[in-house]
């Protein structure tokens, strides 16, 4: 797992880099900085905005009794998304706005789901209760 984290760190700036380098090409310096920020202003804008509906409806299940298990994993696209679209570049803020929109945020959820769910049965996860 640690080699593949260490591997997109060095294969998505050098992506990002050419990305931006062709899109200043083509479309100019100024253009594609102004893409860069407003791409930047609409995530921030679209991460406050799921962020605080995702804690509104926690708080209401919590009121009635249920466990928000489901949305600790929308809170953790949610946190990474609004991260990654800090970050300039196109590639990030596709998956930032990927890890925001709640449609497509449910197929990373469904993938986590699974990846964790495998991780507890081959015994790679553990949670400790304390009593």
């Amino acid at each position: 797992m640690g080699r593949w984290f260490v591997l997109l760190l060095i294969v998505v700036p050098a992506l990002e880099i050419g990305v931006l380098i062709l899109s200043g090409n083509i479309i100019g310096v100024w253009p594609t900085i102004l893409l860069i920020i407003l791409t930047g202003l609409l995530g921030a804008w679209l991460a406050r905005k799921e962020g605080l509906e995702t804690i509104r409806t926690a708080q209401l299940q919590m009121q009635n009794g249920e466990v928000p298990g489901s949305l600790v994993l929308d809170g953790l696209c949610i946190l990474v998304g609004g991260a990654v679209l800090l970050t300039p570049g196109f590639i990030t803020d596709l998956i930032g706005f990927f890890l925001l929109i709640p449609y497509t945020r449910g197929i990373v959820k469904a993938m986590l789901q699974k990846l964790f769910k495998n991780l507890i049965q081959n015994g790679n996860l553990i949670f400790i209760q304390r009593r």
